[in-house]
């Protein structure tokens, strides 16, 4: 196990009154602007419990963040932070809404000339605006972590920036709250939490048996819980468990002491960038082709993986045969898994592979993974699902 260091201060208020509570997390005289998607909200009644849970507050609002978050849109927001003398932001959303506060709350704060520089060039973000959260799509575990990946509509990029301060001070996680959620978005959740734990337990073996047992019991939920969601949206039980798994799955808790991967999701957000598709759907695409084509330098874990969460065993317990079950798993969602299924072919992720080329990047945990492997990977995941 490597050294590390831990740290998450979020406070979660997890349940179905917990909205009601929100007043006793703020300050009296808090001038609060409250970030949100769609319309989504005030048609569930989610907006009106928490109104009146402000009541008491000086409120003002920001809606039509999007998902993959637009710079663009967002700089619209720190105007009216600025205008308005926010002391704190309310995200209520999923981890699009969440991610885009957390850059509204650095760029507010920011003396630079241009807030894009903190993604771009990595400049260590050490102030924010404070602010809290109400969860209403499990996916991406922005409620309990600093991290956030915002996207540019001008450049076709996406990048990601993080910071010990962009920590929500609190985030409320109420099961209800996802009872009207559209199946794909629930099923994309799950998939993006899946490949979550996957990106930090999928390695090599580092004698981490904590690490592993914590990673290998959220999958092993996500697998019973996920088909079940979707065939039983109003089932409390079940929303909770899915919705603390998506929270357990990036709070930085899985990461301590292992070296992670996170390659996937580096090619899942070009094809977010470039063609606007679901960030659950573009992970579930690149995954089992990444798998296949690194199964060699990845063969322990995925042995280890496909006895402890699969359960193969014997002449079945081959990386073909857990790569497949993979696969099938998110299939099982609804989830297309090959790229061919979106329509696209050879000449369109070109331009993706390039980027990588001219980024010079190397990703995954060994490091082996250049612009010549994403292309490789790539024509894996273009390949026809199996019949």
């Amino acid at each position: 196990m490597n050294n590390f260091e831990f740290f998450n201060p979020v406070r979660i208020l997890f349940g179905n009154d917990k909205i009601e509570k929100i007043g006793m997390q703020l300050n009296p005289t808090d001038r609060i602007l409250m970030t949100y998607g769609g319309g989504s909200i005030k048609k569930n009644g989610t907006y009106e419990r928490i109104k009146a849970a402000l009541s008491n507050f000086s409120v003002f609002e920001f809606g039509g963040i999007e998902a993959n978050p637009k710079y663009e849109t967002l700089m619209k927001a720190v105007e009216v932070v600025k205008k308005n003398n926010v002391d704190f932001i309310l995200a209520i959303g999923g981890g699009s809404v969440i991610d885009g506060t957390k850059f509204i709350a650095a760029a507010s704060l920011y003396e630079g000339s241009d807030p894009w520089d903190l993604l771009i060039k990595n400049i260590v973000v050490t102030k924010a605006i404070p602010f809290g959260v109400v969860l209403t799509l499990p996916a991406t575990g922005s409620e309990m972590n600093s991290g956030a990946v915002i996207s540019r509509l001008e450049t076709r990029e996406k990048y990601s920036f993080g910071s010990p301060v962009l920590f929500p001070k609190f985030s409320v996680l109420d099961p209800t709250l996802t009872f009207s959620l559209p199946p794909h978005q629930v099923a994309n959740g799950i998939a993006d939490a899946f490949i979550h734990v996957m990106e930090q337990y999928m390695t090599f073996p580092s004698d981490s048996p904590i690490q592993d047992r914590f990673s290998e019991s959220i999958l092993q939920t996500l697998i019973e819980v996920g088909p079940q969601t979707l065939k039983n949206p109003s089932d409390y039980s079940l929303r909770a468990n899915f919705m603390w798994s998506c929270t357990m799955a990036l709070n930085g808790l899985l990461s301590t002491g292992v070296t992670t991967d996170w390659a996937t999701h580096m090619i899942g957000h070009e094809f977010t960038a470039f063609f606007g598709i679901d960030h659950g759907a573009t992970l579930a695409a690149v995954y089992p082709a990444l798998l296949t084509e690194l199964q060699e330098p990845k063969h322990e874990k995925i042995i280890q993986y496909g006895s402890r969460v699969w359960g193969l065993s014997g002449a079945d317990l081959t990386a073909r045969n857990v790569i497949n079950k993979t696969e099938d798993f998110f299939r099982s969602l609804g989830i297309k898994t090959r790229l061919c299924e979106y329509g696209l072919k050879q000449e369109d992720v070109a331009p993706i592979v390039e980027r990588f080329r001219t980024r010079g990047w190397k990703l995954g945990e060994r490091k082996n993974i250049n612009h010549e492997v994403v292309e490789a990977i790539l024509k894996r995941a273009l390949e026809p699902y199996r019949s």
